[in-house]
């Protein structure tokens, strides 16, 4: 099972992005979004280091409540 992770574009330079998530930050490849049109601020879904799918900050926020259940039913 693959899991991706929404993160917020804060910077672009050329194909590296850096994202940041619930207060973590990473250098991301934007590579396999040459297509598509990414500015900062813009939400994208992050697989091993690399941006595969633009999403809308709903959907990065749905996501993450879903993690959030996630982990607590974990812990639980």
């Amino acid at each position: 099972m693959c899991l991706g992770i929404p993160m917020q574009i804060k910077t672009i330079d050329g194909f590296l992005a850096r994202c940041e998530a619930k207060g973590v930050e990473r250098d991301v490849n934007l590579f396999m979004l040459q297509d598509d049109q990414v500015s900062p601020g813009d939400y994208v879904v992050v697989h091993i280091g690399y941006a595969i799918q633009k999403m809308t900050e709903q959907e990065a926020r749905s996501a993450w409540e879903i993690y959030d259940e996630m982990l607590a039913a974990e812990h639980a």
